[in-house]
């Protein structure tokens, strides 16, 4: 355990108004392209808003808790400190976002397969999880069984998966991800797993298994995921209480071990070692699975309610102030969880305060300037990103301001800062005119801009920048840099060792060297990226061909 934060009156300081007073209107002038006068005080800003918020206190920050309430109230006060409007529902700071939270309960939890030579049953939590199952509380499902690679049908790439195969009626069985051969941002999309059950529900398939394989469990193992089985899963809910993106057509879902894989695909045309070596040769091939599969399971349905924290710097420009650029960032974490060496609450102070802090003190150099952009800035903390983009989906699906008038997002997430670092790692710049933008405010502030060194991860699509690019709104996402001011530092094997023993473990905390200076200089280049895009003439645009604008443009009012 972590010592508990003490003066938690720190977040009850300013009560939530609806206004900011003419104290907190009071704007000193500051020249955007000086260095701020304090800039070790923003440092020291973002140390404190991450000491908060990645306080045991807060338990971990889950949607739907108390923990995640007073984070929440503690940025809305933070906003108000600044000086931001509110911009959420009816004059305040907060937007409600309707949830519907599921957990898996291990009672009744089956995953068989009946053969001619008799039945294979599988261990909950040691090969296989049920899944949440938000449609119904409890299933059991029988139907034979169709291997379809990684569940991806992209006949321009020359990939489809489905191609020989029929899954109407089946349980299709799949690995996640994307082939390695396809271009970074083709291989993003594909890799998105909500795209991947809709593909399979409109063809008639009844339930899903994703199997998991021996490089990936490499890095992520099987046992340290499956330990927290009883974390919730999540779902917006709409008008009529009915939850979205739940997919009834699929009567069951589970995951498996890639232990568990090797016993399901005995049988195959293909032993599982040429399987998982063809995944990553993308070479794999789609067929039928001998047995009729039986899954069940029980799922707690309940009703939660969280909030968005939405401020707004109002633009100088009556002609261009209807528009808004959105910066975001998730608040939630997960909570509490399985424990580590006594340890049972999820900081997240990586994952995602700093991002939190880097964007609260974004928001206070812009509001410094003597003349706000042009365009108007939303500061936007979301919620429920780690149950699947919730927050930010609500937000683009019911924005608190014309849907129109979002022109760009620019998304702060886990910038990983063990050390000095000397440049920033921007995701998804080259799919618009925010390239421009990014790259003119880095070389202003003297930042260097490095290429994503995992395009494997996907990451384009697995953070809140996603649910606006759905929405055809450009968006980028700001990365921790990987290159150490100090010679001989290896700041990616730094991040290496994060991701394999602190990303979505308790001992992501305050403990761990975060480095406050390098966290400040991002900020730093936030600020200045929105004020690039805030005055400029003209709003962000999708490059001419690019994939996502061709695929999500049209979205865009």
């Amino acid at each position: 355990m972590k010592p508990m934060f003490a003066p938690l009156a720190l977040c009850l300081l300013v009560a939530c108004g609806r206004t900011p007073g003419p104290e907190a209107r009071a704007a000193p002038a500051a020249s955007a392209d000086a260095a701020p006068a304090a800039d070790a005080s923003g440092a020291r800003r973002i140390e404190a808003d991450v000491a908060f918020l990645a306080d045991d206190l807060l338990e971990g920050r889950a949607a739907g808790t108390r923990g995640y309430d007073l984070a929440a109230l503690y940025v809305a006060n933070r906003y108000r400190a600044i000086g931001l409007e509110p911009a959420g529902d009816d004059g305040t700071y907060f937007q409600a976002v309707p949830l519907l939270e599921g957990r898996r309960k291990r009672e009744g939890a089956e995953f068989s397969v009946q053969r001619p030579d008799g039945k294979v049953s599988f261990v909950f939590q040691d090969e296989f999880l049920s899944g949440v199952n938000f449609n119904a509380a409890s299933h059991v499902l029988n139907a034979p069984m169709v291997f379809v690679g990684q569940a991806v049908h992209a006949p321009d790439l020359g990939r489809d998966d489905f191609a020989g195969v029929d899954v109407r009626g089946k349980v299709a069985v799949y690995f996640s991800g994307a082939p390695a051969a396809f271009p970074n941002t083709q291989r993003a999309f594909h890799a998105a797993s909500r795209d991947k059950l809709t593909l399979l529900a409109a063809r008639g398939a009844v339930g899903a298994i994703v199997i998991g394989n021996p490089v990936d469990e490499a890095k992520n193992p099987w046992a340290r995921m499956a330990a927290n089985w009883e974390m919730p899963g999540m779902r917006l809910v709409d008008a009529d209480g009915k939850p979205i993106d739940a997919w009834p057509e699929l009567k069951a879902t589970a995951s498996l071990s890639a232990a568990g894989a090797r016993k399901l695909l005995a049988g195959a045309p293909m032993s599982a070692d040429e399987i998982f070596e063809r995944r990553e040769k993308g070479t794999l091939e789609s067929f039928d699975l001998p047995g009729q599969v039986t899954l069940a399971g029980a799922t707690t349905l309940e009703r939660r309610d969280s909030r968005n924290v939405v401020g707004k710097l109002p633009g100088s420009d009556p002609a261009l102030a209807g528009e808004h650029i959105a910066y975001s960032a998730h608040l939630d974490h997960v909570g509490r969880g399985a424990p580590v060496d006594g340890d049972d609450i999820y900081n997240g102070a990586f994952d995602n305060a700093l991002g939190i802090a880097v964007m609260l003190q974004a928001a206070t150099e812009v509001r410094a300037d003597a003349t706000a952009p042009r365009r108007s800035l939303l500061f936007v903390a979301v919620t429920a990103e780690e149950r699947g983009l919730l927050g930010a989906e609500y937000f683009v699906r019911y924005p608190t301001v014309p849907r129109e008038s979002l022109v760009a997002n620019i998304n702060m997430d886990m910038p990983v800062m063990l050390t000095d670092v000397t440049d920033v790692v921007p995701i998804g710049i080259a799919h618009s005119s925010l390239e421009a933008d990014v790259q003119a405010a880095a070389q202003q502030l003297g930042v260097g801009l490095s290429e994503d060194p995992k395009p494997e991860e996907v990451v384009f699509v697995r953070s809140d920048q996603y649910a606006f690019v759905r929405q055809g709104i450009p968006a980028v996402y700001l990365d921790g840099g990987i290159t150490a001011r100090e010679p001989g530092v290896d700041a990616l094997a730094m991040y290496d060792d994060f991701l394999r023993t602190h990303y979505h473990q308790p001992s992501d905390d305050t403990s761990l060297s975060i480095n406050y200076p390098s966290a400040a200089m991002l900020a730093r280049l936030n600020a200045q990226i929105g004020r690039r895009v805030g005055n400029a003439d003209a709003r962000p645009s999708w490059k001419e061909g690019d994939f996502f604008g061709t695929k999500f443009g049209a979205a865009r009012p």
